[in-house]
């Protein structure tokens, strides 16, 4: 009888440790799965939208839509070794923001990116600068912030200076010690939030890389494996994602293998009015040096020519490939001719036959090409017709 007892509020326990979770791994029904190639993931924190319409002061916020500004942007690179790579990119950063479906394009902030046209010119946005695909994104809430921090009990954050600072319209009351604190969901906001240092957005993105490698420290610990469940569901009340059920089957392989993080920020300088320049050159070297994936036929150039397809094939597939990640494609004249075959050509390797894949059609060809370009696409009159 006492077994039965036993086993009964054991099981009770066991529901209710995981219940926060459930919603989540309903949605996605995901098991982990060790990801053969990288993957980038997009995450991103919306700002809240206040009513100014409204009497009451301070203004509230708005329900949460998840099209406001984004004062936190982080492309995150996952791979199957646990080896996580992190590339922060500041808030003012100035660029030009893609139209996507209509939207507004033209220079700004990358912040306002969101804004415009949603996450899918975001992510554009930040695939033009970086030139790495994009596989999913996740905006989070500044809620996300507070309850993903108390799920996980706290995190210990070194606090490089005393900061003290309050705006009551903002609803932001920081007030911070030097020196190794434990904070709650409530001050790791003001400690990211906090922007009156002498590095300005710089200084917060260096703030968020602590907090990102505390935060990890903390749930990688055996000690902690019974929050998990509240820190998914946490994450789940608090995230509108793009994430295909395969990106998040790969992203949960490749955490449960670490994760040992690597920071990185955009590389660039200050610029005029307040913003930040990209530097392109350096973010190329970067990118080669920690992100590259040799494997990965999205991370090289892709030259097409139209050898014997029907006409317009070439562009009909350059869209293609840049939906699908491919961030640097162009379409170059070859002389035509007969050609019943595709032929994608290259230097031999994992990047070749994953280019094949991703066509689903043609044959590998292990040398040859445009110039300038790692692989090319010879498209022969096998090529579909486009739509």
């Amino acid at each position: 009888m006492w077994f039965r007892v036993f086993l009964l509020l054991a099981l009770a326990g066991l529901v209710a440790l995981i219940s926060p979770a459930v919603p989540a791994l309903l949605k996605y029904g995901a098991v982990p799965s060790a990801p053969v190639r990288p993957v980038n993931l997009l995450l991103a924190g919306v700002t809240p939208e206040y009513d100014e319409t409204s009497a009451v002061w301070p203004w509230p916020a708005k329900p949460e839509a998840y099209t406001y500004l984004t004062d936190t942007i982080v492309l995150a690179q996952l791979r199957a070794s646990g080896e996580v790579e992190l590339l922060s990119i500041p808030r003012d950063t100035w660029v030009n923001i893609p139209s996507v479906g209509g939207s507004q394009a033209g220079y700004g902030k990358i912040n306002a990116a969101n804004r415009r046209g949603g996450p899918e010119v975001l992510v554009q946005a930040v695939q033009n600068l970086t030139g790495l695909p994009v596989d999913g994104y996740a905006l989070l809430s500044l809620n996300a912030l507070r309850d993903l921090t108390n799920a996980s009990g706290g995190v210990d954050v070194n606090v490089p200076e005393r900061m003290q600072y309050d705006d009551n319209a903002g609803k932001l009351h920081v007030d911070l010690q030097p020196g190794m604190q434990h904070l709650s969901g409530p001050q790791v906001e003001g400690f990211l939030r906090f922007r009156h240092d002498n590095l300005g957005d710089i200084g917060r993105v260096t703030r968020q890389q602590l907090y990102l490698q505390s935060l990890s420290q903390k749930l990688t610990s055996p000690l902690n494996v019974w929050r998990w469940p509240s820190v998914i569901g946490a994450l789940d009340r608090n995230t509108k994602a793009g994430l295909s059920r395969e990106v998040i089957s790969h992203t949960l392989g490749a955490l449960l293998s670490g994760p040992k993080i690597n920071t990185h920020t955009l590389p660039g300088d200050f610029g005029p009015s307040g913003t930040w320049t990209a530097n392109r050159s350096e973010i190329r070297a970067l990118i080669s040096k920690s992100f590259s994936d040799p494997s990965d036929p999205r991370s090289r150039s892709v030259a097409i020519a139209n050898i014997d397809a029907p006409a317009g094939a070439a562009r009909a597939l350059q869209d293609k490939l840049v939906a699908a990640g491919y961030s640097n494609v162009w379409i170059v004249n070859l002389q035509r001719g007969q050609a019943p075959t595709t032929f994608i050509a290259g230097a031999a390797g994992a990047a070749l036959s994953g280019l094949r894949a991703d066509l689903g059609y043609g044959q590998v060809q292990a040398a040859g090409g445009a110039a300038g370009a790692d692989l090319t696409i010879l498209l022969g009159s096998d090529t579909p017709v486009p739509n």
